[in-house]
């Protein structure tokens, strides 16, 4: 560790010129480190996804620089500084590290235009804190692969654009459009203003999969992995859709039900 130090600066002296981080075999090339490196990224317009603060840290510099990417629309946690050193690829980050997104996110109004301009219906999947990165990352390929026009995530509790997310998507990720949202309501409210039906999948769901009309303007919602659709956000629907099942299991995971009603919703559209 001394060793690493030297090489890269100590902590509170030394060269600080740092940027993005490029990281040992396994690390996540997504991480920023340094309080320098998370300026710069800042300046640039780099979308973060998440800050990663020393909890406890009265310095007025970190504090501030904390709340620029909180302006900016980051998620900032406060960390204990173990656990910093352990994320840390370079053994001096200064007391923060910043989690960048592999892709520039865009708007709610962006994903519209987009199948305005291929004049298609619009087809839009919605994940209610899906946390798990390889879901969502499965969930965006599948979108991809069956011509979505977009993909809406919130901005807390959820996975996000990162580099297991945009591994998992097999390349998906670059041509996908996806929307990181504070309020996935006020989203859904924005998609209704706009003629979308929101549909939302659910054990309990009053429509068979196979009976409903998927051919018009939607948005499939995904629940999370364990608790599935928020009470709100399933009040926000306007059709709650079961997929059919035969076996002694009751329940696919995020990624599988999002195929299999992506697909369905592909063969209804190609016969329209």
């Amino acid at each position: 560790m001394e060793e690493k130090r030297k090489r890269n600066g100590d902590a509170k002296g030394g060269y600080d010129r740092r940027r993005e981080v490029r990281p040992e075999e396994g690390a996540d090339e997504s991480l920023i480190e340094g309080r320098n490196a998370v300026t710069e990224a800042l300046r640039a317009g780099r979308t973060l996804n998440k800050v990663f603060v020393a909890s406890g840290d009265t310095d007025a510099g970190l504090r501030r620089l904390a709340a620029e990417a909180k302006a900016a629309g980051a998620v900032v946690v406060e960390t204990d500084r173990r656990k910093l050193d352990q994320m840390s690829a370079t053994g001096a980050h200064q007391g923060i590290i910043a989690r960048a997104a592999v892709k520039e996110y865009c708007a709610v109004e962006d994903i519209l235009a987009y199948a305005s301009e291929r004049g298609e219906a619009p087809l839009i999947v919605i994940c209610d804190e899906v946390s798990d990165d390889h879901n969502l990352g499965a969930i965006i390929r599948t979108a991809e692969c069956v011509g979505a026009h977009g993909v809406i995530i919130p901005k807390r509790r959820s996975a996000s654009l990162n580099a297991v997310v945009a591994k998992t998507s097999a390349g998906a990720v670059e041509y996908m459009r996806v929307a990181r949202v504070p309020n996935l309501t006020s989203a859904i409210r924005e998609l209704k203003d706009a003629g979308v039906w929101i549909y939302g999948t659910a054990a309990d769901g009053a429509n068979g999969l196979w009976d409903t009309d998927l051919t018009g303007p939607m948005a499939l919602v995904i629940g999370s992995e364990g608790e599935g659709m928020r009470r709100i956000v399933s009040e926000s629907c306007d059709f709650g859709v079961f997929i059919p099942m035969r076996g002694n299991i009751s329940s696919l995971n995020a990624s599988a039900s999002a195929a299999i009603v992506l697909y369905e919703a592909m063969r209804q559209r190609r016969k329209a």
